[in-house]
């Protein structure tokens, strides 16, 4: 049989109760986030130099990126103003070599074309111009006299050498704008001077500057569209149709130039092939700078290899803490969580910074370049995210090795 204990003597205070083991700690994300932000706070001129390395690499591939798009937009912004857009559709020939006209709707059917932008046209007309009514009508110097729209110069990108273009008020005038070289071979010097066109005096508004994109209109002398119909013998058609499609799509216009203008006989149209330019367009849009971005990329690996750095430094410097930790029910998996969130704060503040300096650097250069600025949406989107996977990566390691320590060791060699 069972003796029960002893009773104790009179007066004895009763045993203190011995207090149950703890469980398992749990870390809040509050506090986890305080913890990860323990050390770039406390080792902030070594965090910074490791942030710096990230900041850098980001920093290089916004500004890489962002000169390259703004080059590349200044060059395409160049080449499109110079013509690589622009399509000239004109009277073909039938089997006989004679000129076949254009249709009299031509002009507005190639503009329903979608990808089409901006239509202009010239149109012939049967006057002659001479300096004076004096010059025998058989000396025209190889002079034309045509009839312009006037959106001619904006879609042409053209420019006067002088004086002015025509308006709604000049095209129903005797007003002509003359090509520099019928200028000089009418011996026309400036604006404001008249010559004999079409039988009367007109006077001449301004020069025209050379042309590559349209070089007969160096020899031609321009007079509004109302007035070469209404007294110069035109009959309103389109000689020449000038097209601005959008740039992406000019062989697909160039497709179907020839048919919207002259449904019935696509065979007889002259469509303009797409020039030089937009082989030179393709090609500059297509180019990157892949030294730059490797080096770029470099610039990433040394700022990974900082942080990895600093946080094997820092988990060497740490023991005793993360002993402490250990010792007091700190999870392996919680110190490793602590020091891989503070290499993924560096790694975030630095993409940030670099963002923020890179976007800078480009703007600056573009401002002093006079080029429009230009920086790609995807690297403005990727940098942050790109800076916070290369300190994720660069953390894992010393956060691993942060895990593995062991609560005695640590205390030990604190």
């Amino acid at each position: 049989m069972t003796m029960p204990p002893p009773a104790a003597p009179p007066g004895t205070p009763a045993p203190a109760a011995v207090p149950a083991l703890p469980g398992r700690t749990r870390l809040r994300p509050a506090d986890l986030l305080r913890l990860g932000m323990l050390g770039p706070r406390t080792r902030r001129l070594r965090s910074g130099l490791s942030a710096l390395g990230i900041c850098l690499g980001i920093a290089a591939v916004i500004a890489v990126t962002g000169i390259s798009s703004s080059n590349q937009a200044h060059l395409l912004a160049r080449l499109d103003q110079l013509g690589s857009n622009l399509i000239t559709v004109s009277p073909g020939k039938d089997t006989d070599q004679r000129l076949v006209p254009l249709p009299p709707t031509a002009e507005r059917m190639l503009a329903n074309i979608a990808p089409v932008e901006q239509v202009t046209a010239t149109g012939s007309t049967k006057a002659e111009v001479y300096r004076n009514s004096l010059v025998p009508k058989e000396q025209t110097g190889s002079i034309s006299v045509l009839a312009a729209r006037l959106n001619l110069l904006d879609v042409l990108r053209a420019e006067l050498v002088g004086g002015t273009w025509l308006d709604r008020a000049s095209e129903n005038l005797p007003v002509t704008v003359l090509g520099d070289q019928a200028a000089q071979r009418l011996g026309v010097t400036a604006p404001g001077e008249r010559v004999w066109l079409g039988g009367q005096s007109y006077a001449v508004a301004g020069v025209l500057a050379p042309n590559e994109l349209a070089p007969e209109l160096r020899t031609a002398a321009l007079v509004g569209w109302p007035q070469a119909t209404a007294h110069l013998g035109a009959d309103g058609t389109a000689a020449t149709v000038y097209l601005r499609s959008h740039p992406e799509r000019v062989p697909d216009v160039q497709a179907v130039a020839a048919a919207s203008a002259n449904p019935a006989a696509p065979g007889k149209v002259a469509v303009s092939r797409p020039s030089d330019l937009l082989t030179a367009r393709n090609e500059a849009k297509g180019a990157m700078t892949g030294l730059v971005l490797a080096l770029a990329a470099v610039a990433l690996l040394v700022g990974g290899v900082g942080i990895a750095n600093t946080m094997v430094v820092g988990v060497m410097e740490r023991r005793g803490e993360i002993g402490l930790r250990r010792a007091l029910g700190a999870r392996g998996g919680q110190i490793a969580a602590q020091f891989l969130l503070e290499a993924v704060l560096m790694g975030l503040v630095g993409g940030l910074a670099g963002l923020a300096g890179g976007a800078l650097t480009v703007y600056a250069y573009a401002f002093a370049q006079g080029w429009p600025p230009s920086i790609p949406l995807y690297t403005l989107a990727a940098g942050p995210l790109v800076s916070v996977l290369v300190a994720a990566l660069a953390g894992i390691h010393p956060a691993a090795r942060a895990a593995r320590a062991s609560p005695t060791d640590a205390l030990r060699s604190a």
